[in-house]
């Protein structure tokens, strides 16, 4: 998918025009040469323009868990109809109820108006309410505390080396969701635990399937352990952040952990990617921000290598699992000896940034952004979902996700679409 990789502001161009000018005055040619140059930026200027003006929307459909969904087909209609009369609708993420009668009935609502229709399916936690899988454990054995604030929304993180945990996740899809009309999958909880289960949740997995991987990248655990055992917090430390290459850790033992982590988990991803895409599936991922994902074992690289779109959660008013001052706030207060963390606010301008990481991978990228309502977890209002969808926009990627339930979606936030 094409991308203008370069937006041009206003300011910007202007500026170009006054330095390209100053050197043209130089040359016999420069009425002519300037008026070329001018029409070329105004071109490109316009040119983004359309770009955020045929972006394309996703929107996410949650039912609820796997039990009884808690919308009706009729229901969930209604509201992509209203959704989709304010803004271009691409793609439909929904899930993962058992109910196949619903997806069948909202699937060829989409179709007859080419809406693409994905299932939203987790991949490393919440599969153990249906099959047998092997839990992912810190790297001194235990299991990572569970996180459930939200009704029926369980973080207990699964293995991502057993490759039974992996067989599963595919054999779900074909057994309960192939005959569904299933454009695609959307692929969730492709990580571990975070800082939400403490320090246990970002040093894992640490099982012996695990420990072989590690071991595979060049990273012995057992140094990891009495490297962490004899810093505490300090482990941890980093001699600065960038947005281009996120945390540096001042301990080496620490950096080459986290690579590798990152290699152990985005690959077990890519191979559950790459069985799916051999049915003919279009795959989504959903990923943590750039600068939060590689303690989660996310690596950018490797995934958008596998995917045809992600998806980076970029959730400023977001008070739970993936949001991201929330998810920082608790990396500071799990290690507050650890130095070298900045003061980060979550305004737009860390949203460009974050923006700005997310450039140089070559699938599509659709960044989600807030757009339900829930007073305590996500209090989100009309002018944040305008604020934000601008910042996106003026990257020119494909689109935007409206994330994460557009069922729990006030009117007000919907109109606010219209003028983005």
């Amino acid at each position: 998918m094409g991308t203008v990789d370069f937006p041009l502001r206003a300011v910007e161009l202007n500026l170009l025009v006054s330095l390209l000018s100053l050197k043209m005055m130089k040359t016999k040619n420069f009425f002519l040469t300037a008026a070329v140059v001018i029409i070329g930026l105004m071109t490109l200027l316009a040119c983004q323009e359309q770009k955020q003006q045929e972006a394309g929307y996703i929107v996410q459909v949650s039912l609820g868990g796997w039990q009884s969904p808690d919308y009706t087909a009729e229901q969930i209609i209604g509201r992509i109809d209203t959704v989709s009369q304010m803004i271009p609708v691409q793609k439909v993420i929904i899930g993962w109820s058992e109910n196949k009668e619903i997806y069948r009935k909202v699937g060829e609502y989409l179709h007859a108006r080419n809406i693409r229709m994905l299932l939203w399916l987790p991949v490393f936690a919440e599969t153990e309410e249906v099959c047998e899988n092997s839990p992912s454990v810190d790297l001194w054995g235990q299991v990572p505390a569970s996180y459930d604030q939200a009704a029926g929304e369980g973080f207990r993180f699964n293995c991502p080396s057993d490759p039974q945990n992996a067989a599963n996740v595919v054999a779900i899809y074909d057994q309960w969701f192939s005959d569904c009309g299933f454009d695609g999958v959307f692929l969730d909880r492709i990580r571990t635990q975070s800082f939400v289960g403490g320090l246990g949740g970002v040093m894992g997995c640490g099982c012996p399937t695990c420990v072989e991987r590690f071991a595979a990248e060049g990273v012995d655990i057992q140094v990891v352990k009495s490297a962490y055992e004899a810093q505490g917090d300090a482990f941890f430390s980093v001699n600065g952040y960038t947005p281009a290459d996120g945390f540096s850790f001042e301990n080496p033992i620490a950096a080459a952990y986290f690579k590798a982590k990152g290699h152990v988990v985005s690959t077990s991803v890519a191979a559950i990617a790459d069985s799916l895409r051999s049915r003919g599936l279009e795959v989504g991922m959903d990923l943590y921000a750039p600068f939060m994902a590689p303690f989660v074992g996310q690596d950018y690289a490797i995934l958008a290598d596998h995917a045809d779109f992600i998806k980076p959660m970029l959730y400023r008013q977001t008070f739970a699992p993936a949001g991201m001052g929330y998810e920082y706030d608790l990396l500071r207060k799990t290690l507050p000896a650890a130095q070298g963390y900045p003061d980060l606010k979550m305004d737009t301008d860390f949203l460009h940034s974050q923006l700005k990481a997310m450039e140089p991978y070559a699938c599509g990228k659709y960044p989600g952004i807030e757009i339900n309502y829930r007073e305590d977890i996500v209090p989100t209002s009309p002018e944040y979902v305008s604020e934000s969808l601008k910042a996106v926009l003026s990257h020119g990627f494909d689109g935007a996700v409206l994330s994460w339930n557009i069922m729990e979606a006030p009117l007000s936030h919907m109109e606010s679409l219209k003028k983005p």
